[in-house]
């Protein structure tokens, strides 16, 4: 993107946010009551149908008022009482003002902010998820009544995290399309509410599709063109978008900057009209990202002009453009025939439909739904308990030799607390974030267990020197415990900043070793970040007693570390993604899109579900304080797919041995699993069950796949019954080489950690299937 470019939206966001900040937001944003000449209007009558009252208001506006609507800082329509509206806010873990749509000050001076993404995951825990949905839209309601926030959030990002170094992995929930469809589902839910068609605010998953680079090696995300199979499309990249559309019924989706496969995806129809909206039935609008038509105009050259560029963008299913592009140059390419204003009436009716189901045409806000919500919901106490138990349920611990992990209040009263993240505040909530309600830092949150000696050891995560070494290592010698915090910020890794390796950044692994070398009681590395880092060197070193990972744990994260370090809170937390170590990245291209390994060109393939080298720690990987052991109790050995009558006389064949799922019917097709889960240590605990399938061998499969998840809690000494079902068109198919997914007829085995179940799938009825 050029400079002028960057001018232009700058300014443009400048007087965006001027206009928000200017304006009574207070009073009906449509539809005022008090307005006689618009009141009684049809499209502000309750009693029509949301549908007829958007068909008469398009049908009363201009073509010129209809392009000034297209675009996220859409323009008032006066006379017919409409006021402006900004539609980018974000609320990614929490209500934030990256987006000119939210602004904090007077009444609501913070919002609460949540773990980073990446560390929520880890608990694994789907009601979790929505639970901090209901309460950032409980927020997000409130700041909107009172003026100072919009109804429209671009949040989740529910991208695949497939190469460690991405900056913007953090705010993904991992590496796994089943896990990140899930997180994607429960946690719009959440932001949505469950009023019918109504919604509380519209949640938008992004970024459509195959988006995973920022600024890698010369390549940026405004240039890339992501190279990627129909098998990678429909397998990896495209699942977590599917599942919020269909099981999460998101109001929007949102299209991204980079080419696939050399055509821009908000520019193809075959991405947004066809699937998204045919094939998902998306019930909402497509939004580009911000300047994304600008940007396959001016930087990646996709059209000749910019009427070309704006007619190509809604005629392939886009109906908002972030930015000020369709604003500009709609109408010119309506009047040069590129494009018609039935596609722009199209476009305008799905954005207005979400308006008018967030209740923004009924009239005074505190008379709907909602509308007692203010300042006491925001901040609220238990919305910052919310955020301590979040932070605690995603932290993991990787390593507890002894174990020494908890710490104990009797012979750890002074501790020697070293790191650059140790006094961590704004660094703890990650990117996307806005103003939290207040921290606790980690030195914060051990001081209430302990007598603290505090040394940072280096100046910053950079760790460019070894000047502050000495003090460091003095502390740790007087304490009877040392507590390293160390990893990562958002000036290593963050959107526009991929990570060149995965070692701690500068002098940080000498600092942990010369400091372990020198205490005098255990010493416990706990790591911040959002992608994995290789610590094998930790990992491997007997000096060193345990190892915690954090993320960036939110606004109290200091107080959930503590928790955990002294045995408040038993950690239960799994990694969300594959922690490789540094050769793994050595001579692998971030551009390289395929999942699967090769031996032929030396690949070695990514993710758990498609790479078997070596590892520092597993997807999946997590330890507790006590010890569980899993037992299945209910389990069929056999379950029959019955086909829809797809056949034709002939052969009995199933091709591939492998049903197509839209032949079979798949409605209530389910494996039901019954399992004993039995805490068999000292210490209640939560235990995260995972469920992994390994399909029949085949070119087709990965290694093995997650089917399945549930949180449990579990008393000491007791036992709890879990009930599992695993969808088996879903969850128990796998994807060919078209591009096709198909259910592998054949024993899957099913993996819950050590035990393993064999699951037989037999097509019901043997016929030739239309392939």
């Amino acid at each position: 993107m050029g400079i002028a470019t960057l001018t232009l939206i700058t300014l443009f966001l400048l007087l965006l946010l001027l206009f928000v900040a200017s304006g009574d937001a207070i009073g009906p944003f449509a539809c005022d009551p008090k307005d006689s000449t618009t009141a009684a209007l049809p499209f502000c009558k309750l009693s029509m149908p949301i549908p007829e009252r958007v068909n008469d208001l398009v049908g009363r506006l201009t073509l010129q008022e209809k392009v000034r609507m297209l675009i996220s800082g859409a323009a008032a329509v006066p006379r017919l009482g409409i006021k402006g509206y900004e539609w980018w806010s974000e609320a990614l873990h929490g209500v934030s003002d990256v987006g000119p749509g939210t602004r904090f000050g007077g009444a609501f001076p913070g919002a609460t902010s949540f773990p980073q993404v990446i560390t929520t995951a880890a608990s694994f825990n789907a009601t979790l998820w929505e639970a901090i949905g209901r309460v950032v839209s409980d927020e997000a309601r409130a700041m909107y009544n009172g003026g100072t926030a919009g109804l429209t959030y671009w949040s989740p990002n529910v991208n695949i995290f497939r190469d460690p170094r991405w900056g913007r992995g953090q705010e993904t929930p991992g590496e796994d399309p089943v896990l990140a469809g899930t997180y994607a589902a429960f946690y719009v839910r959440g932001l949505q509410g469950g009023d019918g068609d109504r919604l509380k605010v519209a949640a938008c998953c992004k970024h459509f599709t195959a988006y995973d680079l920022d600024n890698w090696n010369g390549v940026d995300r405004f240039h890339f063109n992501a190279k990627v199979s129909k098998q990678d499309i429909e397998d990896t990249f495209d699942v977590p978008f599917k599942m919020c559309v269909q099981d999460g019924n998101v109001a929007s989706v949102m299209c991204s900057y980079n080419k696939v496969n050399g055509i821009p995806t908000c520019a193809d129809p075959k991405l947004l009209r066809n699937t998204v909206r045919g094939q998902w039935k998306l019930d909402g609008y497509i939004v580009s990202d911000c300047d994304s038509v600008g940007v396959f105009y001016n930087t990646q050259n996709y059209t000749a002009t910019p009427e070309q560029a704006a007619a190509e963008a809604v005629k392939a299913g886009l109906d908002l453009d972030c930015g000020w592009f369709l604003a500009q140059h709609s109408e010119d390419a309506v009047k040069q025939g590129l494009l018609k204003e039935v596609d722009i009436n199209n476009a305008l009716a799905n954005t207005l439909r979400v308006q008018m189901r967030l209740g923004m045409f009924d009239g005074e806000p505190s008379a709907q739904p909602y509308g007692n919500l203010g300042p006491k919901d925001v901040c609220s106490p238990s919305n910052q308990e919310l955020a301590l138990e979040a932070a605690r349920q995603g932290i993991v611990l990787l390593e507890n030799r002894g174990p020494s992990l908890p710490l104990s209040h009797l012979h750890h009263r002074t501790v020697a607390v070293i790191g650059p993240n140790s006094d961590a505040t704004v660094s703890m909530i990650g990117n996307y974030a806005g103003v939290a309600c207040g921290y606790t830092s980690p030195l914060q949150g051990i001081g209430k267990y302990a007598k603290t000696i505090h040394q940072i050891g280096c100046a910053d995560v950079h760790c460019r020197d070894e000047v502050l070494f000495g003090a460091a290592i003095d502390a740790a010698r007087r304490a009877d415990a040392t507590i390293l915090l160390m990893g990562l910020d958002q000036s290593i890794e963050a959107e526009f900043k991929d990570r060149k390796g995965l070692h701690l950044p500068g002098h940080q692994q000498r600092l942990v070793s010369e400091v372990a070398m020198a205490s005098r009681g255990p010493t416990i590395l706990v790591l911040m970040s959002g992608g994995p880092i290789d610590v094998s060197f930790a990992k491997n070193d007997p000096r060193i007693a345990a190892i915690l990972w954090a993320g960036y744990p939110g606004q109290a994260g200091g107080a959930a570390i503590a928790d955990v370090l002294y045995g408040t809170t038993n950690p239960g937390g799994k990694l969300p993604m594959t922690w490789y170590p540094q050769e793994y990245v050595s001579n692998l291209a971030m551009t390289d899109m395929a999942m699967r390994s090769s031996p032929r060109r030396n690949y070695p393939g990514r993710s758990y579900r498609f790479y078997k080298g070596p590892v520092v720690y597993p997807f999946g990987h997590g330890l507790s304080y006590t010890n569980f052991v899993h037992t299945i109790v209910g389990a069929p050995n056999v379950v029959s797919v019955p086909l829809d009558g797809h056949r034709r006389n002939g052969n009995a064949t199933v091709l591939g041995k492998a049903i197509k799922v839209n032949h079979a019917r798949c409605n209530k097709l389910s494996v039901g699993l019954q399992v004993n889960v039995k805490n068999t240590g000292s210490k209640d605990g939560t235990h995260t069950m995972l469920v992994f399938s390994v399909p029949p061998a085949g070119h087709w499969a990965p290694h093995k796949q997650l089917v399945a998840f549930a949180k449990v809690h579990v008393p000491a000494g007791s036992e709890q019954q879990v009930g599992i079902s695993i969808h088996v068109c879903k969850f128990l198919s796998v994807v060919d080489v078209s591009g096709i997914r198909r259910i592998p007829i054949g024993v899957h085995h099913l993996h819950i950690d050590s035990i393993k179940h064999p699951v037989s799938l037999q097509a019901e009825t043997l016929g030739v299937i239309k392939t």
